[in-house]
């Protein structure tokens, strides 16, 4: 397939592609250079030298690994605690997969092995801005691993916070199917403010079965009286949700892994919650009875064993995160933008890989005919993003994480609010900046996976970068 046409965003690189040596190239030359890396051209990689394959943003291999982890995947038989049995998939014959924890610094060493996805699996560290190689994204950074074959992930734990990982070959059928888990990447040193830490990692299996960490309905932790408990949200589904405390007010501590300055406590407010989005918050188990935190169709009960909880319906009023909290330094200018890109989102009938049909568009174009952004690094990136399609959609840029600047014109005037997954509402527009700072090739789709399948994706790549690997017919690598 086809994978864009190169948009610069006003700086540099656009007079060299319009000049010649790169005008022209189609589909995997201009996304991701030539099969085999043998003559792949990267976009403008005349103007910034020697190319560079994903394949060497990688960490030191003769680095040994802090936290080795290994994940078997198979094609299961599956039934959720309290739920109903489906054809799904497994990783170390469970789902969700193992919660894989390491500390900052540490480098973390995954070895994936598929014994018998048909379709291949891969691993992709939702919200970890890992080196490129590492990105798990089938046909863009890597080849689809096949039944009977494996492949390593390394990455060194550079973040804090809460993230989750998932397949991104067949990436639909797979994460609905069971090929998920929650990542926690946790200080050098403790915080000493938080007694207890729990999981809520939401996920609605085939057969519309809503779970609360795999079980169906409520679940319970066991926490005393006055622990302060650190709550890492995960929505892992396609569609947004909402989450609330019933029990217990509570403080937004972070999001997609980014801490907020000065949060407040809140009550009777719910946290809205996008596809692949996290949220962490502070809860205190009071001094009797439980505290319950609430998803629709689920539930954590946090609290003494057999504990009364009381349940409460979903509030109406919900955090704003573009004021909440105070503001703090982000590290650089966003006035001084270096580039700047507008990502469009609307609704077009036409033809997707041949196929008829009424598909998501980005600026006006059916994929092929979409942007690809184009950046060097260390440009500062401003990128305005519009939805005009009719539906919602939870935008997920990889490597990187997104300062919110506004949304529908109004500044951000709390914490600052960093995302690698934003909740883009109908008739929305958002104005987020980020610095170009992990070289590679990106995807930049929507994570309601059937919408990105239907088109809705494309790729941040850094200029004079390649991949030798392919997507689409014939290719065995079908990310979404």
């Amino acid at each position: 397939m086809d994978m864009g046409t190169p948009d610069f965003g006003g700086g540099p690189g656009a007079d060299d592609h319009a000049a010649g040596g790169h005008g022209g190239h189609g589909a995997q030359a201009m996304a991701a250079g030539t099969a085999g890396g043998a003559g792949a051209v990267g976009i403008g990689s005349a103007a910034a030298g020697a190319a560079t394959s994903v394949t060497a943003l990688a960490v030191d291999p003769d680095r040994p690994a802090d936290v080795h982890v290994e994940l078997v995947a198979r094609a299961d038989r599956v039934t959720p605690e309290g739920g109903e049995a489906f054809d799904g998939f497994t990783l170390n014959g469970q789902t969700p997969g193992p919660t894989i924890r390491a500390r900052q610094g540490q480098l973390v060493e995954v070895v994936l092995r598929n014994e018998d996805v048909p379709a291949g699996v891969t691993v992709h560290w939702h919200g970890v801005d890992v080196p490129n190689a590492m990105d798990g994204v089938a046909g863009v950074t890597q080849d689809a691993v096949p039944p009977g074959e494996s492949f390593i992930y390394r990455f060194v734990a550079e973040q804090v916070g809460t993230f989750w990982y998932h397949s991104h070959q067949a990436s639909h059928p797979q994460v609905v199917g069971g090929l998920y888990g929650a990542l926690i990447l946790e200080p050098a040193e403790g915080d000493g403010a938080l007694t207890a830490d729990a999981i809520v990692a939401v996920h609605t299996y085939p057969g519309g079965q809503r779970t609360v960490n795999g079980v169906v309905g409520d679940t319970r932790q066991t926490a005393a009286p006055g622990d302060v408990v650190r709550v890492r949200l995960v929505n892992t589904d396609s569609t947004p949700t909402s989450v609330w405390v019933t029990g217990s007010s509570f403080r937004v501590l972070a999001v997609d892994g980014a801490e907020l300055n000065a949060p407040t406590p809140v009550d009777r407010t719910a946290v809205p919650l996008t596809a692949g989005g996290r949220a962490d918050l502070e809860v205190t188990v009071p001094g009797s009875g439980a505290v319950r935190v609430q998803v629709p169709g689920g539930s954590l009960v946090l609290g003494p064993e057999r504990a009364e909880a009381s349940t409460s319906p979903a509030p109406r009023e919900e955090v704003d995160l573009l004021t909440y909290g105070e503001p703090a330094d982000v590290g650089f200018d966003p006035a001084a933008a270096d580039r700047r890109f507008r990502y469009d989102i609307g609704r077009l009938p036409g033809f997707l890989d041949g196929a008829p049909g009424y598909w998501w568009t980005i600026n006006g174009g059916i994929l092929p005919a979409v942007p690809m952004y184009m950046v060097q690094e260390g440009d500062v990136v401003v990128m305005t993003i519009t939805n005009n399609s009719g539906e919602v959609h939870p935008m997920h840029l990889h490597g990187h994480h997104l300062l919110v600047l506004s949304r529908d014109g109004v500044p951000s005037s709390g914490s600052p609010w960093w995302v690698d997954s934003l909740n883009v509402e109908h008739g929305e527009t958002y104005e987020v900046a980020f610095v170009a700072d992990n070289p590679g090739i990106w995807m930049d789709h929507c994570h309601n996976l059937p919408h990105a399948a239907e088109g809705l994706m494309t790729h941040l790549a850094y200029v004079g970068v390649t991949t030798p690997f392919r997507l689409g017919r014939d290719s065995g690598n079908d990310p979404e």
